[in-house]
């Protein structure tokens, strides 16, 4: 529950402070002073967005902040899975700055606006006009029937089942699509891996193959070259190694004469060994060039359609040619198995989808089982605050699909008028009958939920007198298990508060702004006085006050 509400800076609040007691709360006073301004404060505790236009003084942040007592919900799973500190007194905080941007805390430590919902959809329940005619809503009535019914867990085995099958059939329908998108380009995928087959790429060497066909391709040129060479070195009349040698005599008969030519000698004979062993190479070399015009065409012809593979599929090399022969195989054979894995996958959905439909069966069979139960309840909660002659059914049908909350959709069907057969709610409940019904399924489903704080926001729309006294009573009666702030324009209701605050606006400075206090015993007869009899009550109006108080 809510200990304590700080609100600065929000709208016509500058600063208010609330601290709420454990069981039932009242707000009222005087029109346009506010009262629903805090639901919008707590609304951003919640996790609802905001904007700068919220802001009392444009020139400060707004704070808001909200100390809730959590010690007996079971959160630390929660902080822990969201990385929060646990402390048994929670406290929330909203900061809007000038500039209109948003942080939101939870015990000091900085939270998104999701996790701020996700608590606060376990904290609090706050009716508001806008639920009131959400009720006219299929599934707003659906949750509502499964909440009475206590259907949590039969929710939750068919939500986990409904998923799983959704996504087998998304599997299934995505293997259906690829296939009949491959089949469109299996005749192609198939005829480039036969051309990067037939191109022989795996013991082909893409710089090897080049150099012999430049080899081939000039031939008779190297050849003849290689000829001159042989001519110069050994052939010729002046021959190079026939000159060597002469010169390689010379100084061994010199090194007879002296020891200095000796290594002269040993050099030029060195030389000699060098150039003829060179020239034997550069002979062998020559005669092993032959003249093979076979050959060089299949060489080219291997090399051009090696070139324009690489140039069709924008790679450049041997490898990456590899790379998409093996990739393009990988395709083909996952073809090859996409029949049976589409049968696999047609199987996987087929039998999800059956236990999809057995868990939605007995999701059925137990809101059609408390159907008839929780229209009676509601006849017997909404007769006694004024309408008398209701009739209400909750009708439990058969959707053509299953849906994400199961095999049904349910109609709450009303009348409020003896003899008038029920409808669909939404087209035929006043603005009244909508709060009165709202506030009935409350009060019903209250003890169903671990809902520690229920907020009613002029749930009394459209009622007065006894009827008003007897919703008071059924608030009272709420508040014994759990919190209950009401925002109210009734006497009665106001009567019956543990607790009764006052809104008003101050206008004794340049700008009006919206306070709130707690009333003492005196002030809260004057109040309700006022609430009876107008701005100057009569003597009757304070006497009815306290009979009020009293009787509540």
């Amino acid at each position: 529950m809510i200990n304590s509400l700080s609100i600065r800076n929000y709208a016509l609040i500058q600063e208010l402070d609330l601290t709420p007691s454990s069981s039932l709360n009242i707000i009222t006073g005087e029109t346009g002073a506010g009262k629903s301004i805090m639901l919008g404060a707590l609304g951003l505790l919640l996790g609802n967005r905001a904007d700068t236009r919220v802001l009392w003084d444009d020139t400060q942040k707004c704070q808001v902040e909200g100390v809730f007592d959590i010690e007996t919900y079971q959160l630390q799973d929660f902080f822990a899975s969201n990385d929060l500190d646990y402390e048994p007194q929670c406290i929330i905080r909203r900061e809007i700055s000038p500039n209109g941007k948003s942080r939101a805390f939870i015990n000091d430590v900085p939270a998104t606006l999701d996790i701020l919902r996700q608590i606060g959809a376990i904290l609090m329940d706050i009716h508001s006009q806008h639920e009131s005619l959400q009720l006219g809503n299929n599934e707003y009535q659906l949750d509502i029937l499964d909440t009475f019914a206590g259907n949590y867990s039969l929710v939750e085995d068919y939500q986990k089942e409904y998923q799983a099958y959704k996504q087998a059939l998304a599997t299934y329908n995505q293997l259906r699509h690829k296939a009949s998108e491959s089949k469109k380009e299996e005749d192609y995928q198939r005829f480039v891996f036969q051309e990067l087959c037939d191109a022989r790429l795996d013991d082909l060497d893409q710089e090897a193959l080049e150099s012999e066909l430049s080899l081939l391709e000039n031939a008779e040129e190297i050849k003849l070259k290689i000829s001159d060479a042989d001519q110069y070195l050994d052939r010729s009349e002046f021959a190079v190694l026939a000159q060597l040698k002469e010169t390689s005599l010379l100084f061994r008969n010199l090194q007879k004469l002296s020891e200095k030519f000796g290594p002269l000698y040993e050099r030029l004979e060195s030389v000699s060994i060098e150039l003829k062993d060179l020239h034997t190479e550069i002979v062998n070399l020559g005669d092993g060039i032959l003249l093979d015009p076979e050959r060089q065409e299949d060489i080219k012809n291997r090399l051009d359609l090696l070139y324009r593979l690489q140039q069709k599929h924008k790679i450049d090399s041997v490898a990456g040619l590899i790379e998409l022969r093996n990739q393009v195989d990988r395709e083909l054979q996952t073809l090859d198995n996409l029949d049976e894995d589409i049968l696999h996958a047609k199987q996987e959905m087929e039998n999800r989808e059956k236990h999809m439909c057995a868990a939605g069966s007995i999701l059925s069979e137990a809101r059609k089982k408390a159907a008839p139960d929780f229209s009676a309840r509601i006849v017997d909660v909404i007769q006694p605050i004024g309408i008398e002659n209701g009739q209400v059914i909750m009708e439990v049908n058969a959707l053509e699909t299953p849906g994400e909350k199961g095999l049904d959709q349910v109609s709450l069907l009303f009348s409020a008028n003896k003899g008038i057969s029920p409808r669909e709610l939404k087209d035929v409940a006043s603005g009244g009958e909508f709060s009165r019904l709202i506030f009935a399924i409350k009060y019903l489903i209250a003890d169903k939920t671990a809902m520690p704080t229920i907020v009613f926001d002029e749930i009394d729309t459209g009622i007065s007198g006894e009827i008003a006294l007897k919703m008071v009573r059924m608030m009272r009666k709420m508040a014994e298990n759990h919190q209950v702030i009401a925002i109210s324009h009734l006497p009665q209701i106001a009567a019956g508060g543990d607790r009764h605050y006052f809104v008003y606006k101050d206008h004794s400075n340049a700008k009006t702004f919206t306070k709130i206090k707690q009333l003492l015993e005196h002030e809260r007869i004057e109040a309700i006085a006022q609430m009876i009899g107008g701005e100057k009550p009569t003597r009757t109006a304070y006497e009815s006050a306290r009979e009020l108080l009293v009787s509540t």
